[in-house]
């Protein structure tokens, strides 16, 4: 029975770099006027739910006012859950939650296949989670909007799996960018989270995408950052060392902070997943929406606004605006309250995302913690809008996994270069902390208790700078090509040699290894020599040869092996030091992701969450 080839034109079409920035183009344009249409329609169905006017004109930076309800705004959450469970339920059940992880495992685990229907109802149904109350965000339901069109393109050219997973990624940091404004943030989201592979291929479709997009973010919500900071812009100051160390210690409370969202919100959706409350998913939504509301409410009687309802960028703006700087229990209750809104709404089945919520709840711990520095320290060069700004980013960075991509889209969307230094500090030691308690993120953890591995550190990489005397085998003898197979093989009985560096005089004449001699020894019948078997198709390799060279050099051909050579010139037979074939590489591949993965990742979780991951499995 002789091995069928795989057919490269039965996997898709590959199409040119510049067809593929073309196709990235489009996907920059649906992703930005998804945004505007999007945004329109959250703008609408909340007028309607909280103020009962039809009307597009909302500010998400303003506290909303009082409106004709009462307390029967306790209702917007529930009736929106509500529709959002129909949408979800009858037209397409991965629309549930907040977005990224279905567009992960699309990538990762299904050739980057989305379905079209996905992005139509996936903004219908944020919109009505959104726009009704629910304490989600709006990043989400874009990145799938985006991430969707590529997915679509891909399909529709039928191109190869590669092309059309670079432009769900594409479409993916095009939805963040024309979201929050923030290009260079949302190329580094796509670089960090979604591509499998980054180089001028695949980078620079996303680039060209998320730029689009952010040009027609821009066209229509203006210039201006997402948040105003009064203090951004006025001038570089000088940080002091004890500065730096009360960040590095906002660091570690928001890491802790994070990994208590992350495992808060796992909780939820696992509590709202049991098989009592699965049966009856109309009444569970309106049980955990009804508490939503209720909350919502009670805030609002309390300190006379919702605070917690939607995005929050209400509260955030405020806190930035030094309007709460005094009310250090309202920041602390606000965290939680955010917290617990968040994981409630997800869980019961709302659509929507989590960087916004993310947000919320950084900027009330960093402020919270800036204020009590201030008490220490009242002459300190920061400002609590500053560890609001700081503790964004921790919090993004530490819940998310992808620190760069936290520092460059807080500091796109506040423009204060001041506290760069202290967000690299803090959202560093933020990540760190959360992967020491949660090896998961935000993103991955739900994908990780279905079996479905994401890779967050590109350790193959590290692969491909190995020389290779790393890598190759020494275990090599070197015999004469007019050796009989017979007497070669008793040369080599009892010894340790791997392969046989067959000897044409000084020249190579080819390479053998030994269990293909024993295989040889057979069917010539002990008659031949080593001549007759030898193999001549090999490739050269220097000693100091990186694998991604020998890669390149693997690939010209149709050679197994790669004899490993020193000097200059024309290789001679006492020249070869080592042999390197294709089943050591992918053993040394598989020796290296092995070491990766035997790294303690803390995954056993505590015994509340493996009662429900149970009954979810």
């Amino acid at each position: 029975m002789t091995a069928q080839m795989v057919n490269p034109a039965r996997q898709g079409r590959t199409y040119p770099l510049w067809v593929l920035c073309v196709f990235a183009v489009i996907v920059g344009l649906v992703a930005g006027y998804g945004a505007v249409v999007f945004r329109a329609l959250i703008n609408l169905i909340h007028n309607f739910s909280f103020l009962g006017e039809v009307s597009l004109d909302y500010d998400s930076s303003l506290f909303t006012p009082a409106g004709p309800w009462g307390p029967f705004v306790i209702l917007a959450p529930v009736v929106g859950g509500l529709i959002v469970v129909f949408l979800v339920r009858t037209f397409a059940p991965e629309a549930k939650g907040h977005g990224v992880p279905e567009v992960m495992n699309a990538i990762y685990h299904k050739e980057g296949h989305i379905r079209p229907v996905v992005a139509i109802v996936k903004s219908i149904a944020s919109a009505f989670s959104i726009g009704t109350g629910a304490a989600v965000g709006r990043e989400g339901p874009i990145i799938q909007i985006g991430a969707s069109m590529g997915s679509t393109i891909g399909q529709v050219t039928k191109m190869v799996p590669w092309q059309r997973i670079t432009l769900v990624a594409a479409g993916a940091g095009a939805g963040i960018a024309a979201t929050f404004n923030t290009p260079l943030g949302a190329v580094m989201f796509a670089v960090e989270l979604m591509m499998p592979e980054i180089s001028n291929r695949t980078f620079l479709p996303v680039v060209i995408a998320t730029g689009t997009a952010t040009y027609i973010g821009r066209l229509y919500f203006g210039l201006a950052p997402a948040f105003i900071t009064p203090l951004a812009g006025s001038g570089l100051h000088d940080i002091s060392l004890t500065m730096l160390i009360a960040f590095m210690v906002l660091g570690v409370i928001v890491g802790v902070g994070s990994f208590a969202f992350v495992r808060m919100l796992t909780a939820l959706e696992l509590f709202f997943e049991r098989p009592a409350l699965k049966k009856h998913p109309y009444l569970a939504n309106a049980f955990g929406m009804g508490v939503l509301g209720a909350g919502m409410y009670a805030l609002f009687v309390w300190k006379g606004h919702y605070f917690i309802e939607g995005v929050g960028y209400s509260t955030i703006q405020s806190i930035l605006n030094g309007e709460m700087n005094d009310v250090l229990g309202l920041l602390m209750i606000l965290f939680f309250a955010k917290l617990l809104a968040t994981s409630i709404s997800l869980g019961a089945g709302a659509s929507g995302g989590v960087f916004s919520p993310s947000l919320f709840m950084g900027a009330t711990l960093g402020a919270t913690f800036g204020a009590l520095v201030l008490m220490v320290l009242p002459s300190a060069e920061f400002s609590v809008a500053d560890f609001a700004i700081v503790g964004m980013a921790g919090m993004v960075g530490a819940s998310t996994g992808a620190a760069v991509m936290a520092i460059l889209m807080i500091f796109e969307m506040t423009l204060d270069y001041n506290l760069i230094i202290p967000m690299i500090l803090a959202v560093s030691i933020a990540v760190g902390i959360r992967r020491l308690l949660s090896y998961e993120n935000i993103y991955t953890i739900k994908l990780a208790w279905r079996g479905l591995h994401i890779p967050k550190d590109r350790h193959s990489n590290m692969f491909l700078v190995r020389n290779a005397q790393e890598v190759m085998t020494k275990a090599i003898v070197t015999i004469p090509a007019t050796t009989s197979i017979q007497e070669a093989v008793e040369q080599l009985r009892g010894g340790d040699a791997e392969y046989v560096i067959v000897a044409d005089g000084r020249k190579v004449a080819g390479i053998l290894p030994v269990t293909k001699m024993v295989v040889a020894l057979d069917n010539v019948r002990m008659t031949g020599v080593l001549g007759d078997v030898v193999d001549r198709r090999f490739i050269l390799a220097r000693p100091g040869d990186s694998m991604f060279q020998l890669f390149s050099r693997f690939s010209r051909g149709f050679a197994h092996r790669a004899l490993v050579v020193e000097g200059k010139g024309v290789p001679h037979v006492e020249n070869v030091v080592g042999v390197i074939s294709r089943h050591q590489i992918a053993d040394a591949v598989l020796e290296n992701f092995n070491a990766y993965l035997s790294e303690p990742k803390r995954m056993r979780p505590p015994a509340l969450f493996r009662k429900f991951g149970r009954r979810l499995r």
